[in-house]
């Protein structure tokens, strides 16, 4: 039992460093889309008001919903294959 607490603790500490990571870039590439889109195709106005509400309505999106998935999947797995293991 104090195996599987460490390796949940181990896994749970890794898991957040990828999960703020992958955030972290996918934001950027997400901020790196929206000024690229001002510079071609809008230029008049306020530029950082644009990506401002742009990284706002992103917040809300179903991509930065979709990463959560990289807490979802391994544990899933994880436990399957305990599940599996000891019980089938």
């Amino acid at each position: 039992m104090l195996a599987l607490a460490r390796l949940l603790g181990i896994g749970l500490v890794v898991l957040t460093v990828i999960y703020f990571s992958l955030s972290l870039y996918s934001r950027r590439v997400r901020r790196d889309k929206l000024e690229r889109e001002w510079d071609e195709e809008i230029g008049a106005g306020d530029r950082e008001a644009f990506v401002r509400a742009g990284l706002k309505q992103y917040d809300g999106s179903l991509r930065r919903k979709l990463i959560l998935g990289v807490y979802i999947v391994p544990l899933s797995l994880m436990m399957l294959i305990i599940y599996l293991t000891n019980f089938h």
